[in-house]
């Protein structure tokens, strides 16, 4: 893994970057015994709050960054190391499995998956400075924030440059997934991705990231998603009302149950 992913494979490509770098030399160093250290290391993630900043802003503005969301609770599911000690001797699941398949084959998935996901997750950071943009009136050069990530930022990489390049043939690009370079890139790693996550759900294997970004893919690419039982049910319970496909901006309500009057909702908005 760690020779997959080193600065300067060719394997690594487009996933190019000082994240992945360091990861290369986690997985490789060894401690002063000669054993790798890596999986010396207590496995309960700390943060410092600019994952849980960012998600608490994507609730407020209505925005699904799912993937920075995911990230922050699976570093909060870390952290519950004593109760996953007792959950792990409870709970049943699928057991270790052998991989069984080509190995160097699957890592190119995975690294698809990898990299389609990052596509995913950066496509939402732009959507929240979009939404910012729009609650307060500022007027932001999308590909200058790019290049500006490219210096001194742990996030600064190679993939940072296409971001610049898809805001300059279009300033008004609304999801960097409908620029031309992403939209068949997401394409090319598509069979991958869902391969990589199939494999890993079949094994027991949590992917809270690999699995939203593609949720996200999937619910952002469909015309038609089951928000409107969402919607039936919010009326049903709350008086919320809901629009018609063939009248939209007309707000309804519907006596769902033949007692009670028409009321509206209040401004609750659960």
């Amino acid at each position: 893994m760690s020779r997959s992913q080193g600065q300067g494979n060719p394997v690594c490509g487009e996933l190019d970057s000082f994240l992945i770098e360091i990861t290369a030399n986690i997985l490789k160093f060894q401690d002063s015994d000669g054993k790798h250290l890596l999986p010396k290391i207590r496995d309960s993630a700390g943060q410092k709050g600019t994952g849980k900043w960012t998600a608490i802003s994507a609730l407020e503005y209505g925005v699904p960054v799912t993937l920075i969301g995911e990230a922050v609770f699976a570093r909060c599911l870390s952290s519950l190391k004593d109760e996953r000690i007792q959950a792990s001797k409870k709970l049943k699941g699928p057991q270790k499995i052998q991989f069984k398949g080509d190995k160097k084959s699957f890592l190119e998935d995975i690294r698809k998956a990898l990299y389609a996901s990052k596509i995913i997750s950066y496509a939402q950071g732009f959507m929240l400075l979009r939404q910012a943009a729009t609650e307060f009136g500022w007027t932001l050069n999308y590909g200058g924030i790019a290049l500006m990530w490219r210096g001194g930022c742990i996030i600064r990489s190679v993939f940072l440059g296409r971001i610049k390049d898809a805001f300059d043939r279009n300033p008004e690009l609304q999801n960097l997934l409908l620029d031309d370079f992403f939209k068949s890139a997401v394409e090319n790693c598509q069979e991958s991705w869902r391969r990589a996550v199939s494999t890993g759900v079949q094994a027991g294997i949590p992917m809270p990231c690999f699995t939203t970004a593609l949720s996200f893919y999937d619910g952002y690419r469909h015309e038609m998603l089951p928000a409107n039982l969402i919607q039936a049910q919010r009326d049903y319970f709350g008086a919320h009302t809901y629009e018609l496909l063939a009248k939209p901006g007309k707000f309804i309500h519907t006596n769902w149950t033949g007692h009670g009057g028409s009321v509206s909702s209040s401004s609750y908005n659960a």
